[in-house]
């Protein structure tokens, strides 16, 4: 794939003054292409993580008169290979964010902030899905943010119990931290490009939903956004300090390092590699990496926190797909899926009392099919599914607002059918990346989603009016509560309300209680 260029200073005045962006850090000047302004690599840190800031909180901007490209995407995270984005240029010099939006000089627009995915292990804003230009043609009447954050080990490391660890204590949350600081700079410059920093909506999928939801738990967060879009991710995808102490000293033994000063002398390069042996996504189907309930950035309990009413007046709208690990096994096959599965379940259910363990148990006998459809759907329940419900769920206990979806189309890639990530095509307009779909999907139905999500990001409602809907069909989507738990099915070819009894998303018997051990 082509490989990005590198944005300079422009020191002799010449640029187009129309695409130039004054901004706290500096003058932006972007590019234009078909009424879409794009504003590609701009740095929200005044110093990247690199050297003695690696492992390090984001360091806030600093005035700055220069003006500079924004031409060229910054460079991915570094990660182990597999994902698009490990595609392009990596390095530990990578918090960038982009901003796309029209021609047009209205001011205040909905800001939308898009958080990619990756199970907190890959992903980067580079990943050609990502890219916003199709989603300004089709609204531009909204600004699109998408912002690169820490992933994998240097993103998400407990290191403070080693010996010289103390000054390196937010090291474990460094991925949620640094897409803090880029909501920060978003909140403090976009209204240089028209929008409106008092109307921003934070949207993610998988780790990027996860991250959302966490968000909404940091303290002072919610000065920076009003909204959340978050699929098929929930604060279910965290771990203990216990969890990610045993992380790090397998690493550490492996790579033969005892400090963090050791580990310092290491190249980025050669983490990578040895930690794609460990935990890698692509490699071992690792998903053992996640932002740590420390007690001090997040809630040990990060539901606790929700029922008490800590995100009450975030509204969301957020889902699951209806065979969420569909994905996993069509990527891996079924051998390495039930190698990967089977030693997962026993994982788990260590972790129960016997009460529990004959319900899961019960839950699995239950299901009929191939030798993988049972940890499939347990799996499915345990990291997306019910953990999704339950968001909703107590989010409305403690007095605030959700949305909730259910997506059932199907793609036609072997196994996938609604499996996870399967929509993004979808939500970003590009229906020529078929890897999770296979197919053109029907082209009513997706924009009639897209509508909905738009639609939400602007008034905190996704219901649309039989004029805003382009099947012509008004869709009213009422908020998800206790008695009816009302949630869109989001159906190729009938959106529709249902009751979650009529569509059993859950188990609340054998499945739902499985919330209470994360994911891990």
């Amino acid at each position: 794939m082509p490989k990005y260029g590198e944005n300079q200073r422009i020191m002799d005045g010449n640029y187009d003054e129309s695409l130039a962006v004054k901004c706290v850090n500096g003058t932006f000047v972007g590019k234009k292409a078909e009424e879409v302004i794009s504003y590609k690599g701009i740095p929200f840190v005044g110093e990247q993580p690199i050297g003695l800031y690696r492992w390090k909180a984001p360091v806030d901007v600093v005035p700055n008169d220069g003006v500079y490209e924004a031409y060229h995407y910054g460079k991915s995270p570094v990660q182990a290979p597999g994902d698009p984005a490990a595609l392009y240029p990596m390095g530990e010099d990578c918090l960038y964010l982009n901003v796309w939006k029209s021609g047009d000089a209205a001011q205040k627009k909905p800001v939308i902030v898009w958080i990619y995915g990756g199970a907190f292990e890959v992903g980067g804003t580079t990943d050609p899905q990502y890219d916003c230009s199709n989603l300004i043609k089709e609204n531009p009447d909204v600004i699109f943010v998408t912002i690169t954050y820490r992933v994998s080990f240097f993103g998400f490391l407990h290191l403070s119990h080693l010996e010289d660890g103390k000054d390196y204590q937010d090291a474990s949350n460094l991925g949620l931290m640094d897409q803090i600081m880029a909501l920060k700079w978003v909140h403090e410059n976009i209204a240089a490009f028209g929008g409106d920093p008092d109307n921003v909506t934070i949207w993610g999928e998988s780790a990027g939903a996860a991250s959302c939801t966490l968000l909404a738990l940091v303290k002072g967060s919610h000065q920076y956004f009003k909204r959340v879009i978050a699929q098929s991710g929930a604060p279910a995808q965290t771990r203990t300090p216990e969890q990610g102490i045993v992380c790090t000293d397998k690493l550490m033994e492996t790579l033969g390092c005892k400090t963090v000063a050791d580990l310092l002398s290491v190249s980025a390069e050669k983490i990578a590699d040895v930690w794609a042996q460990l935990y890698g996504f692509y490699q071992v189907l690792g998903i053992r990496t996640m932002p740590e309930r420390d007690g001090n950035y997040l809630p040990l309990n990060t539901w606790e926190a929700y029922a008490n009413g800590a995100a009450k007046d975030i509204e969301f709208l957020q889902g699951c797909n209806k065979d969420e690990m569909n994905t996993f096994l069509s990527v891996v096959g079924p051998d390495v899926w039930n190698a990967w599965s089977n030693g997962r379940k026993a994982e788990k259910l260590c972790q129960l009392t016997d009460k529990e363990k004959e319900l899961v148990e019960s839950y699995c006998n239950g299901i009929e099919g191939e030798d993988y459809e049972a940890t499939v759907r347990l799996f499915s329940q345990i990291m997306f599914i019910a953990p999704q419900i339950r968001l909703s769920e107590e989010q409305v206990k403690a007095g605030g607002k959700s949305y909730t979806y259910y997506y059932t189309v199907e793609s036609s890639v072997p196994m996938l059918k609604s499996g996870h990530a399967s929509e993004l095509s979808v939500v970003f307009n590009h229906p020529e990346i078929s890897d999770f779909t296979g197919r053109a999907y029907d082209e009513t139905f997706c924009k009639t989603m897209r509508k909905m999500w738009i639609q939400f990001a602007k008034t905190g409602n996704p219901s649309l009016t039989a004029a805003q809907s382009p099947d012509g069909k008004a869709k009213e989507w009422p908020l998800y509560d206790q008695k009816d738990r009302l949630v869109m099915v989001l159906s190729e070819q009938d959106i529709h309300l249902a009751k979650e009894s009529e569509l059993k998303i859950v188990d609340w018997e054998k499945s739902y209680f499985l919330t209470n051990y994360y994911m891990p």
